[in-house]
C-alpha cells in the first residue's frame, strides 16, 4: 500500500508544473509531500479537483436510465462498460473500467495533508488559508460520502451502527493500514467534516473559471444531500431551505435555453464533476421508460433529449457528445427537490391534503415545476398536486426528481436509498442473420446494489474487508 501511495504522489509531482520546481514540491525519504506557500498548497488541491473521479456518471450505467445501443456501441466501449451496465461484478472482463477507489483515497490524503499543515502555510492571507482548509474538509467529506454510497449498504436499508461502511482515512500517513468503520461512523465523520468546513470557508461564489472549487453554499448543499440519504428529514429540510435562501435561483426553461446543469447556469453551485463523459454517452441511449416520464408541456424533454425516431432518443443534456462545460456537482434545483421530499416525509402517513408539511412539499415542488413546464400545463399539474395525499405526493416528487436530475449521477443512489427495486435490461446481439437477445436481472434488494471492494484494494490490504461489529 505504501508503494502505491508513493507512486500516486510521484505521478502528482510529475503532473504539476511551476516555474521553480526546486522551490515547490519534493519527496522526503519518508514519502511526505513538501509544500510551503499558499500557491503550492492550492496547486495540490487543484490537481485533486482536476482528477476527481467521474463515478457518479459511471454509476448511471448501473441504473435504469440507459439502454445499451447495439448500433452505437463500439467493441472498445462494450469491453469497457458492458459489465457495469449488466451488473456483472463477479467475473468482469479485464478491460472493464474501475470505479475510482484509489483516486478517492489519494484526494483524501492530500486533504488530510492540508488540514494537518494549515499552520505551516506561508505567503497567503488568513482568508486564503482558511478557504484552502475549508475546501480540504469538503474534499475529504465528499470523497468518503461517495465511497460509502458505492461500496457500503445504503443507510436507509440497514442498521448503520452494526453495518460495515468503508475505511475512514483521517491522517496523511502513507504507512497507515486502513480498516473499515461502521456506516454510522462514516456518515458522522462526513457530517463533522462538512460542519468544520463551514467554519473555514470564506468564498460565497467563485468567479468563472474557478467554479469547480467548493464554496460556502456547497457545504449546505452537501449536508442536505447527506441528510437526505440518511432519511433524516428534519435536517435535510433545514439544510435545503438554507441553500434555497442563499442560492435559490432557477433557470426558467420557458424563456431560457441555458441548461441548468451547465457550469454558467444561474443554478450552478459547484461545477466540479463532468458527470456524463463522452465515453459514457456513446455507449447507449436514454431508456424509453425514462423518456415516457416527461409529461406533455415539460420543456425538459426537448432540451435534455433529441428525438431520433418516434421511439428513440439521444442524450442532449450535455451538449455535443459530452461538452466539457456541462459540469455539475451541486445546483439549486436539487435543493428544491430535497426540501419537497423531506417535507412530505415529515407528514404523518394518514395526513390529509391540508397538512402543513404536505403544503410545504407542494410549494417547493411547484417552485421548480413552474420553471420547467409550459404555463397552461403547469396550472393543470399544480392543481393535481393540491389534492394529493402523502403517498401520491411522494410519487410525484420522485417522478420530478427522476426527470429533473436524469443522467446527473443521482439515479443509482436514489434507487439504493429508496426501494431498491428489481430492474431488468436486455441487449440484442447480431450473429450473422440471427439476432440473440441477452437478458439481465437485478433482483429487489439485490446485493449488487452495493459494489464489492476493488480487487487491488483487497490484495494490498487483505484485512480491509473484515468488520468487527
Amino acid at each position: 500500500m505504501k508503494r502505491k501511495y508513493l507512486m500516486g504522489i510521484a505521478m502528482l509531482l510529475a503532473a504539476l508544473t511551476l516555474t521553480s520546481c526546486n522551490d515547490f514540491l519534493d519527496i522526503t525519504p519518508t514519502g511526505k509531500v513538501i509544500a510551503k506557500t499558499g500557491k503550492e498548497y492550492r496547486a495540490l488541491l487543484t490537481y485533486e479537483y482536476k482528477n476527481f473521479p467521474e463515478d457518479r456518471g459511471l454509476s448511471t450505467l448501473r441504473s435504469d436510465e440507459m439502454t445499451l445501443s447495439k448500433d452505437a456501441t463500439s467493441s472498445e466501449d462494450y469491453d469497457s462498460y458492458f459489465d457495469i451496465w449488466a451488473w456483472n461484478d463477479l467475473k468482469q472482463q479485464s478491460t472493464t473500467v474501475s470505479f475510482g477507489w484509489r483516486r478517492y483515497y489519494h484526494a483524501i490524503y492530500i486533504a488530510n495533508y492540508i488540514i494537518e499543515h494549515q499552520t505551516n502555510i506561508t505567503e497567503a492571507t488568513s482568508d486564503e488559508i482558511n478557504q484552502l482548509v475549508g475546501e480540504a474538509y469538503m474534499m475529504r467529506a465528499y470523497c468518503h460520502f461517495l465511497l460509502a454510497n458505492l461500496y457500503a449498504e445504503p443507510y436507509t436499508h440497514c442498521n448503520p451502527a452494526t453495518t460495515r461502511g468503508i475505511p475512514l482515512s483521517m491522517v496523511a500517513d502513507v504507512n497507515a493500514v486502513l480498516s473499515c468503520n461502521s456506516l454510522e461512523q462514516v456518515y458522522q465523520q462526513v457530517i463533522d467534516d462538512i460542519n468544520n468546513a463551514k467554519k473555514f470557508l470564506t468564498v460565497d461564489t467563485w468567479d468563472e473559471g474557478f467554479t469547480y472549487r467548493f464554496n460556502k453554499i456547497s457545504a449546505d448543499a452537501l449536508l442536505a444531500r447527506v441528510y437526505l440519504y440518511k432519511g433524516d428529514w428534519q435536517n435535510a429540510l433545514a439544510e435545503a431551505k438554507t441553500v434555497i435562501e442563499k442560492h435559490g435561483t432557477l433557470e426558467d426553461l420557458n424563456t431560457s435555453k441555458v441548461l441548468p446543469n451547465y457550469y454558467k447556469s444561474v443554478e450552478s453551485i459547484v461545477a466540479l464533476e463532468q458527470v456524463m463523459t463522452t465515453g459514457y454517452i456513446k455507449i447507449g441511449e436514454p431508456n424509453k421508460a425514462l423518456i415516457d416520464t416527461y409529461r406533455t408541456g415539460d420543456k425538459r424533454k426537448s432540451l435534455y433529449y433529441k428525438a431520433i425516431t418516434a421511439s428513440a432518443y439521444s442524450l442532449n443534456k450535455f451538449g455535443d457528445k459530452g461538452n466539457d462545460g456541462y459540469r455539475c456537482s451541486f445546483r439549486s434545483a436539487e435543493a428544491y427537490l430535497i426540501a419537497a421530499e423531506a417535507a412530505a416525509n415529515l407528514a404523518a402517513d394518514n395526513a390529509d391534503a391540508t397538512d402543513n408539511n404536505l403544503n410545504d412539499a407542494r410549494t417547493y415542488l411547484k417552485d421548480l415545476m413552474v420553471k420547467r413546464y409550459a404555463s397552461a400545463k403547469y396550472n393543470t399539474y399544480a392543481k393535481e398536486l393540491d389534492n394529493m395525499q402523502k403517498a401520491d405526493l411522494l410519487k410525484a416528487i420522485y417522478n420530478e426528481r427522476t426527470a429533473e436530475l436524469a443522467f446527473e449521477g443521482h439515479r443509482w443512489f436514489d434507487l439504493r436509498r429508496t426501494t431498491r427495486p428489481a430492474l431488468s435490461k436486455s441487449y440484442k446481439e447480431k450473429k450473422g442473420e440471427e439476432e440473440i437477445v441477452h437478458n439481465f436481472e437485478l433482483n429487489e434488494n439485490d446485493s449488487r446494489y452495493t459494489l464489492r471492494f476493488p480487487t487491488e484494494a483487497v490484495e494490498a490490504n487483505p484485512n480491509i474487508e473484515k468488520w468487527n461489529k
